[in-house]
């Protein structure tokens, strides 16, 4: 009877504990989006006035400065299979008709196109991938799972211009990654890189020039914009390079639309219930370079943007200075003030 009652207790001592454990676990803290701030993106170091990428997360009030220089083009981390240039940094590419690297020479590229393009030339925005950072009209084709599919690309970027300082690349499928192989057009040994997919990045980013793979933006759900030098249309059709570029981060879900102010409609006077009438566009070039003008007044005034980040909070924001005209501000440090609209 003893050896029962003693059993008993100790499986009523164990359920107590069980129960005690399950009501003492730490519970889960959901940090809630901001209500808004102003931030200044730091673009500028003593080199230049546009030397970084500056990403900027909304919702946690963090920017993120990154060498605009530090990369050459991404692989895509979902289920594609695409290589996204660097338009910070001036670069170009075109295929070649070649699928073995070590033929790809300067005496014999594999290509007659010139990727020191000619601005005029408006069939030369083949040789960017497209502003609207439209995943499907890139300069590379994407990887194909079939290998002799994949053929040589040349790559330029800003300061090797020169046709023997280009960069011969061949990419190709390695499992769910990429294998990429290159070297300097004028170069016969041929390096090789190994590049694994990371869910959490909508990228992973490959320096040609540093042999190897570098972090650029921040987790996917981790920024929503970012301001930099960048590829846009000359107005010709053809790719044009400038600073002040803001690009949205589509890939993510990411949007924004435009607000031009009326005398009943302001920054000021935006509240949730004129979100209905918008059209948010998911494109990188939402804002782009219609919220300033490098002459004259600098920042628009006479506008706004509303911004709807992945988790869906969306914010307003306008652009306060720019360091160009009157504006007070500082080129290379653009200023913005955002407000919460809508919790997601």
């Amino acid at each position: 009877m003893n050896k029962l009652n003693s059993m008993i207790a100790i499986a009523a001592l164990a359920i107590t504990f069980t129960a005690c454990k399950k009501t003492t676990e730490e519970p889960i803290i959901v940090v809630p989006p901001s209500d808004g701030a102003t931030l200044t993106l730091s673009g500028k170091t003593a080199e230049s006035n546009y030397a970084n990428i500056v990403f900027a997360d909304l919702s946690t009030d963090k920017s993120t400065p990154v060498d605009r220089k530090s990369f050459n083009f991404g692989l895509t981390s979902d289920s594609r299979f695409k290589v996204v240039l660097n338009a910070a940094y001036q670069t170009t590419a075109v295929t070649t008709s070649k699928t073995d690297i070590a033929t790809v020479t300067v005496a014999d590229p594999g290509t007659t196109i010139n990727l020191n393009h000619d601005i005029t030339d408006a069939s030369t925005a083949t040789l960017v991938d497209n502003w609207d950072g439209d995943i499907s009209k890139t300069a590379i084709p994407e990887i194909s799972a079939t290998d002799a599919d994949n053929k040589v690309f040349l790559i330029s970027f800003e300061g090797s211009k020169d046709k023997d300082k280009w960069f011969k690349v061949r990419i190709t499928r390695n499992g769910t990654g990429y294998k990429v192989q290159y070297a300097r057009l004028s170069e016969t040994a041929i390096k090789t890189l190994d590049v694994a997919k990371s869910s959490d990045f909508n990228l992973v980013f490959v320096s040609l020039e540093n042999s190897k793979t570098v972090t650029v933006e921040p987790k996917k759900t981790d920024w929503d914009f970012s301001w930099s030098y960048g590829t846009y249309n000359s107005g010709l059709g053809s790719p044009y390079w400038f600073q002040d570029y803001i690009a949205t981060n589509n890939l993510a879900g990411v949007s924004a639309a435009e607000v031009v102010a009326t005398s009943t409609l302001t920054y000021a006077t935006f509240v949730e219930s004129n979100i209905s009438g918008l059209a948010f566009l998911n494109t990188r070039d939402a804002i782009g370079s219609k919220w300033r003008s490098t002459t004259g007044t600098g920042i628009k005034t006479d506008r706004f943007y509303v911004v709807k980040d992945g988790a869906g909070n969306i914010y307003k924001l306008r652009f306060v200075s720019m360091g160009v005209g009157s504006d007070g501000g500082e080129r290379g440090k653009p200023v913005f003030e955002y407000k919460l609209v809508k919790k997601g």
